[in-house]
């Protein structure tokens, strides 16, 4: 062998060497470099930034960098035009939250459509359009209603606005001579006319005012009744206090004689033809007249106050007693045959459905641990006009709430531990419809992987204090977040937090803590609690209900609900749209950043408690009277009482470092909430399987606890079917037994939860 190449194999052999040593000393170092100087000791060789908790740093970050002006500079821009869903609007709306979520530096961003039936007045033919006349005996024309809400300020002066209607009211052109006032339109209200009058509602139009249940419950009861069309109007006693008097828009905030209530009067959620599934290419649909679309049958139409004075004053029949009484300056009867015999009332209504695209929106910030885990924040984005407060205030703050994280994300300061899902929702206010087709293609993945839901549909709808909506594992979250956030009002030294502010405002009668009140089916949050079995929560800023006893904010749905009467009326400087984004991102961090998720058990066992008690003080006399052992509920309360404090001493004894143990933890603080839904549904309603929270059967807009015996118990003695009732009852009874014994298991140790 010559020197020459005896010189080239002693260098290969040096070299493999070397290269040898280097990658042993690399992987040491890529090893420890990932761990604390005494690494993790129950898993070896995994990274510690796994069992690291959430940075607070972070969180004053967050909460210091939402900008107010932002807010208001996107309010602006949302509010400019009308964007009804279905239309291109609300496509143009999609695209540009599409691309804003691109430039902040969200990590994914889509649009997902859905084809689904949604409802438009024709405003092609005046002689067509929506319209109600009074005639008179040789059938002339004495009085019609105008077509569309006058203009009161510049700004509204726009093209593409709605004129008010009632979506799905079936089309009709329908005459009566009778004209019956039905106060809110309550189960109640038939009652009392019914033992107090010898009206009779069939074959006639009833007038209702709007407030106290949700307007398509008013359609359904006077279709119920017998009643072929339905006149609903906002009465100035619900949306504009000082009656007729009032100041109002464009000088404040309550709603002025013209202001008209647009509305859904769908009762259930979701698209009308694709119950239960997507509304997807390949979906299958059913026929408009198919019972199983549950689409309306009565002829509807809003109209405002003003128009409402008119019609009153051609009424003829007794007065009314004070409780049916508004705030018009007339006397309010019961009705009947017009005053003026052979005079009629016309509605000609030609609002029809059609089959539409709408858009959901929505933005990814990947979890840096736990990417399978979602915390979703959602509002929706379609409104019946300018929308601003209802809903553009929610999307307003959505965008600057994702702003802030984005760039966190973008420049490398943070990643939450979970992922942070935005979402942006379309046709919303047709009945739910995009967030509840979404979770209809996506239950299995939400079921399994969901964190909690945190909506806010409207951020601003008053100045006075937060308010809160909620399921109990979210209390915590939120009182921790608003103990935070400074009173943008600062009054003094006793209410310095947003949390001092709502607690002096709207206290728990039971506690030293702020009210967090049940969920009904007002936004899309519903369907989340029902079909999926998810925590969920809604915030917004909002008027003081103490002092104003009105429906809703006063120019709800209406053309008068502009940019202008935020910014110069309702929140001057836009400091409570701010306080609202650091609360909404405060929570949005906690859940998707803290190590263990920080749901507290007990309060979840305090509120089934409450609601055990409050059942048998509603109805546990007269459930015992029927055979119905109510004892038994009490008993399996304790017992989930017991599990959740054996469950939080495991939680606070949980080694944190070893990431195993945690995972453990928090699966199982992520299926409690789904512990409580039964796959067979509610009695009658088989799409609301959550046992404890679901809205009220007769009032949509409110949450009912223990709704499938709410349900079946109401009204139930005397009734024509007693005893079938009373077999639903007992059958759900048993029911809500297995499911909180069963949610109670869930709490034990994973390999010992059978007894």
């Amino acid at each position: 062998m010559n020197p020459h190449s005896q010189a080239k194999r002693k260098f290969i052999l040096w070299t493999l060497i070397a290269a040898a040593v280097g990658l042993g000393f690399g992987m040491i170092i890529g090893r420890f470099g990932f761990l604390t100087d005494e690494g993790n000791q129950n898993a070896p060789g995994i990274s510690d930034a796994i069992v690291q908790d959430g940075d607070p740093a972070i969180s004053s970050e967050i909460i210091s960098q939402i900008n107010s002006d932002n807010i208001r500079q996107y309010l602006r821009e949302l509010s400019e035009f009308p964007h009804l869903a279905g239309t291109s609007a609300d496509y143009e709306q999609a695209k540009g939250l599409h691309d804003f979520w691109k430039s902040v530096g969200l990590d994914e961003v889509f649009i997902t459509p859905y084809e689904v039936l949604l409802s438009y007045p024709d405003t092609n033919d005046e002689t067509k359009m929506n319209r109600i006349f009074v005639y008179n005996s040789t059938d002339h024309v004495v009085w019609q209603s105008a077509l569309y809400e006058p203009i009161l300020d510049p700004s509204e002066n726009k093209s593409n606005v709605v004129p008010p209607f009632n979506a799905y009211s079936a089309p009709g052109d329908i005459n009566s001579t009778d004209l019956v006032y039905v106060n809110y339109g309550r189960v109640e209200d038939y009652s009392w006319l019914a033992n107090n009058t010898n009206i009779n509602i069939t074959g006639k139009i009833v007038l209702v005012r709007y407030g106290k249940i949700f307007r398509g419950d008013k359609a359904h009861l006077a279709h119920l009744h017998g009643a072929k069309g339905i006149i609903m109007y906002s009465d100035p006693a619900d949306y504009a206090v000082d009656g007729e008097n009032s100041q109002v828009y464009p000088h404040d905030w309550w709603l002025p004689d013209t202001g008209t209530q647009r509305g859904t009067i769908f009762l259930r959620s979701g698209d009308p033809l694709t119950p239960g599934y997507p509304a997807t290419e390949n979906a299958y649909r059913l026929n408009e007249s198919d019972p199983e679309a549950q689409l309306p049958k009565i002829t509807a139409h809003p109209i405002g106050y003003g128009v409402a004075k008119t019609l009153i004053g051609y009424m003829g029949g007794v007065e009314v007693p004070d409780s049916w009484k508004g705030a018009l300056n007339i006397t309010y009867r019961y009705g009947g045959q017009l005053k003026d015999p052979g005079w009629r009332v016309r509605m000609r209504i030609s609002t029809k459905n059609e089959r539409r695209k709408t858009y959901n929106v929505f933005g990814l910030i990947r979890g840096r641990v736990e990417p399978d885990r979602y915390v979703l924040l959602g509002n929706h984005r379609d409104a019946w006009v300018f929308g601003a407060i209802d809903p553009s205030s929610g999307t307003a703050v959505m965008k600057e709430v994702s702003r802030v994280m984005g760039n966190l994300v973008q420049s490398n300061k943070w990643r939450p531990r979970r992922t942070i899902v935005f979402c942006s929702w379309g046709a919303e206010e047709y009945g739910l419809i995009g967030s509840t087709e979404w979770i209809e293609q996506y239950v299995k993945n939400l079921a399994s992987r969901a964190v909690a839901y945190l909506n806010v549909d409207i951020a601003v709808q008053g100045n006075y204090s937060i308010r809160s909506l909620g399921t109990p594992l979210l209390n915590a979250a939120v009182y921790d977040a608003t103990k935070k956030i400074p009173n943008p009002d600062q009054e003094d030294a006793t209410t310095k937090t947003v949390f001092d502010k709502w607690l002096s405002s709207f206290p728990n009668v039971n506690d030293n803590l702020p009210r967090i009140s049940d969920m009904g089916s007002g936004s899309d949050y519903a369907p989340f609690i029902k079909q999926v079995g998810l925590p969920c929560l809604d915030i917004r800023y909002t008027y003081n209900s103490n002092k104003y006893k009105i429906s809703s904010y006063p120019l709800y749905h209406s053309k008068y609900e502009t940019f202008k009467v935020l910014d110069e009326i309702m929140d001057r400087g836009f400091k409570h749209h701010r306080a609202v984004g650091q609360t909404w991102s405060e929570i949005a961090r906690s859940l998707a950043d803290s190590l263990i998720i920080p749901f507290k058990v007990q309060d979840y066992a305090d509120k089934l408690d409450n609601l055990v008690k409050q059942l048998d003080a509603d109805f546990g006399d007269l459930m015992r009277r029927n055979g119905i052992q109510f004892e038994l509920l009490h008993n399996v309360s304790r017992l989930f009482t017991s599990e959740t404090a054996a469950f939080q001493k495991s939680v606070d004894s949980v080694d944190k470092r070893d990431p195993f143990a945690i995972r453990k933890i928090n699966d199982q603080l992520l299926q409690l909430e789904r512990a409580f839904t039964d796959p067979l549904g509610l009695p009658g309603r088989p799409l609301a399987r959550h046992v404890l929270f679901a809205e009220s059967s007769v009032n949509t807009y409110a949450g009912s606890s223990f709704p499938g015996l709410a349900d079946g118990m109401f009204e139930i003695e005397g009734s024509s079917d007693e005893q079938s009732r009373w077999n639903i009852v007992e059958k759900h009874f048993t029911v809500i037994l297995h499911t909180i014994e069963s949610a109670a298991s869930t709490l034990r140790d994973v390999s010992k939860f059978m007894p």
